[in-house]
């Protein structure tokens, strides 16, 4: 990868980088020049992606990994810092749904399941704390690092297509990420959130692929669509980069216009 690249010799670390906006993740620090560790649960899925980085001449370690196996997953990123040497760039953004919000039936209160809902709140929220956590502290004795963290639109506002259990996840993230930031900054370290609209990929089990609830995810926007997972690139390849040095405690919606009115 050429020296001019944005990231050139940086480490990034993603998880869940097999699909969706993780994938897209892993792609912008790979194309950029940057050394891409990526996790995810889906091995196959995964080893397929590193294989087409590394045919575009990308450098990338692929390492399959459940964030739900918290001691697995702080080890594995303390030992991606251990192995390069060093950490640049951590994106925390596995994630799962447990199925549709109240705008339906299936979704009301009455009829959330608890183990679900604790399920979801130790992947999207215990397991966001603990990468934050490892990232920091390899960033803290760096005195320089990017954590960056999916949030949604839906942890900002009411999303009445969004779950109980993912919508409460995703508004404590979008705390935490002020609260890290806070405690950080004088370190170097800068931390922000990115909280995406709706975007085509396979969460909640592929809802999206139902033209019914494509389009009900689509009036919600005043672009009038859902967006493709290349469109987040250069958001997260701004946040990874130098280019974000001033910005920190954000969380930064990227939704067609969703969250303006």
């Amino acid at each position: 990868m050429a020296e001019s690249t944005p990231l050139a010799g940086k480490v990034a670390y993603v998880t869940g980088a097999a699909s969706g906006l993780g994938r897209a993740f892993a792609e912008a620090m790979s194309d950029n020049g940057a050394h891409v560790v990526a996790t995810d649960i889906d091995g196959a899925k995964l080893a397929a992606v590193a294989d087409q980085l590394k045919a575009r001449g990308g450098a990338v370690t692929a390492e399959t990994l459940d964030v739900a196996d918290l001691e697995a997953l702080r080890k594995s990123i303390l030992g991606a810092a251990h192995r390069h040497g060093r950490l640049d760039a951590v994106f925390a953004n596995a994630g799962i749904s447990a199925g549709p919000g109240p705008a339906v039936p299936a979704g009301e209160i009455a009829r959330v399941s608890l183990p679900a809902w604790e399920k979801v709140v130790h992947v999207n929220l215990t397991s966001v704390m603990v990468t934050v956590q490892a990232a920091a502290e390899v960033m803290k004795t760096q005195k320089r690092g990017r954590i960056v963290v999916t949030a949604s639109i839906g942890g900002m506002r009411s999303e009445p297509m969004t779950g109980y259990a993912y919508a409460a996840t995703k508004a404590a993230i979008c705390n935490l990420v002020r609260h890290a930031a806070i405690e950080l900054a004088p370190h170097g370290v800068v931390v922000n959130a990115i909280a995406p609209g709706p975007f085509l990929t396979n969460i909640g089990n592929g809802r999206l692929n139902d033209p019914a609830v494509r389009e009900a995810f689509a009036r919600d926007v005043p672009q009038g669509r859902l967006a493709h997972t290349d469109e987040i690139q250069g958001l997260a390849l701004l946040l990874a980069s130098p280019a974000s040095s001033f910005i920190t405690g954000a969380v930064i919606p990227i939704d067609g216009g969703a969250t303006a009115g």
